[in-house]
């Protein structure tokens, strides 16, 4: 654990230090912009380390350098470059290599060999063609498209573009940080909590990339409980891959065999691939697709083995998109959700894609989901009686994301119920979080109560119970917490004489203050 704290302390300084080359060189560009050339440039000297540390394992026996073997003869140049891609999935030439970058722009061998914009342009697109015709192509095609080099934000001419490039170039070699420590991948933690602060400067506007830790980590944890690994895990809202990642981490023998997600956003999409990158998992284990889950099942036929999401609340969408009523993931039901919910449809999608012989599924959502009626209470219906897969229900507090103050719930659903069948499980976790600033924190302590409350499943008052299916049939399929749970009463009696002498001591500690001073003015003879 001292180890596990020593490690989130330096990628917290890294981070710190990410954030203060940020705030130095992005001038008036809006910070959720800026980003996007802080982290392409992070994850462009990961994948330049990455390729020397590679190449420096695979020609050890032949004491070449990189340099030396991609230079000596074409032959040789073939072979190196095979060996990039298969282990790899890009080619990155020495020309193009970030320490080749940084020597051009701190100590340029001639004026002709000074860094320009131009030399970053050409290696980012190196890089990528390298890739076309490969099996890694899917992974890295628009990748860097946000590193948007000359866009005139960075400056009118491309001199200014230049310096100011340089010196992100230049302060990122700076930072110092270990490809080959094996414990923990600290540019990847660092890299995620930047994402955090990038997320919380921009709030509502670009807080949908990110899940704060505390909420991500009590889903993964959740919805791995018993599990040593998974064969498969998606997240079809999946963001920047932070709850897909975090899946891993809390699973016992940390083997996930591939990762699937979906996203809408283009920004994001590339910045989940990046992630996935730079924490170490390999192009050939994970496909993110691009697209709107609601209207695009890209997972096809697939079935997962653990789902963790958090989609975007009460997001508007049309009911009447051709062929969404006969969609396989919402027919069932009879009906779909009310135009200004699309909540249940992620759920929805998520239960289709759900493994029929172990899959499970965490997902966080809006209180409304619990109780709204109609369509939504039909939707229940099938997910409680019908499916019998809703395995728990808690409520968490309220302002613990970066884009909604709103409270939300988090649902986990499972195919195999074993002897929970005839039960669902409630917790109330309203009030489980420290406050942090502006927002609430949900803290490794308050994700320790909740999962033992959720893995020993039973009553505590006020906390948690487990609540038999017939009463919950009984109660129209309505998941209302307090439903089921009864709040603690708080005594809010006021003790009036306690009241008045609090009053009357102010008075006189007043009068006495006053006192004092007039006494003082007079020893002054004012």
């Amino acid at each position: 654990m001292a180890e596990h704290t020593s490690y989130q302390a330096q990628a917290q300084l890294l981070a710190s230090k990410l954030w203060s080359i940020a705030n130095d060189l992005r001038g008036n560009m809006d910070a959720s912009k800026f980003k996007n050339y802080i982290l392409g440039t992070i994850f462009y000297r990961y994948l330049s380390e990455r390729t020397e540390q590679c190449m420096q394992e695979v020609l050890e026996i032949d004491k070449q350098t990189y340099e030396e073997a991609f230079n000596s003869s074409p032959q040789r140049r073939a072979e190196v470059q095979d060996w990039s891609l298969q282990e790899l999935g890009y080619i990155i030439e020495p020309k193009y290599l970030f320490r080749t970058l940084v020597q051009k722009i701190q100590t340029p061998r001639s004026d002709a060999d000074k860094f320009s914009i131009e030399d970053f342009e050409n290696a980012i697109k190196a890089l990528t063609d390298s890739t076309q015709g490969q099996e890694s192509e899917s992974a890295f095609e628009g990748l860097f498209n946000d590193l948007r080099l000359q866009d005139p934000e960075l400056g009118d001419t491309v001199a200014e573009r230049t310096a100011l490039i340089g010196k992100v170039i230049s302060q990122i070699s700076e930072l110092e940080f270990d490809l080959t420590d094996p414990k923990l991948d600290i540019l990847g933690t660092a890299y995620m909590i930047l994402i955090g602060l990038f997320a919380s400067d921009a709030g509502k506007k670009s807080g949908e990339f990110f899940t704060p830790t505390g909420p991500a980590q009590l889903v993964a944890t959740l919805a791995t409980v018993g599990l040593s690994e998974a064969k498969t895990v998606g997240d079809c809202t999946c963001g920047s891959a932070s709850m897909l990642l975090e899946v891993q981490k809390h699973l016992s023998a940390h083997k996930v065999g591939h990762f699937y997600g979906q996203e809408k956003n283009a920004s994001t999409y590339n910045l989940a691939r990046m992630n996935m990158l730079m924490h170490g998992v390999s192009y050939q284990d994970f496909s993110i697709y691009k697209g709107d889950t609601i209207t695009q099942d890209l997972y096809g036929d697939l079935k997962l083995t653990v789902q963790v999401c958090n989609p975007p609340y009460s997001l508007k969408y049309d009911p009447k998109i051709s062929g969404l009523k006969e969609d396989p993931r919402y027919r069932d039901a009879g009906q779909l959700p009310p135009q200004k919910y699309a909540d249940l449809l992620f759920l929805e999608h998520m239960i289709w894609h759900m493994d029929e012989k172990d899959g499970r599924i965490a997902v966080l959502l809006p209180h409304g989901v619990l109780f709204r009626d109609k369509a939504e209470a039909a939707i229940r219906k099938r997910i409680i009686q019908q499916l019998n897969c809703l395995d728990a229900v808690i409520g968490l507090p309220e302002n613990l994301f970066h884009n909604t103050p709103i409270a939300v719930c988090l649902l986990v659903l499972k195919a195999n119920r074993g002897d929970n069948r005839d039960n669902i499980l409630f917790i109330d976790a309203s009030q489980e979080f420290v406050k942090a600033g502006n927002k609430n924190s949900l803290e490794q302590a308050h994700i320790n109560k909740i999962v033992e409350a959720y893995t020993k499943r039973v009553d505590v008052d006020h906390f948690a119970r487990v609540v038999p299916r017939d009463e919950i049939v009984a109660n129209d399929f309505n998941l209302n917490i307090p439903r089921y749970i009864e709040a603690e009463k708080v005594d809010d009696t006021v003790d009036l004489e306690a009241v008045r002498e609090e009053l009357s001591n102010i008075a006189a500690n007043k009068q006495a203050a006053v006192n004092k001073v007039e006494s003082m003015l007079a020893q002054l003879g004012l």
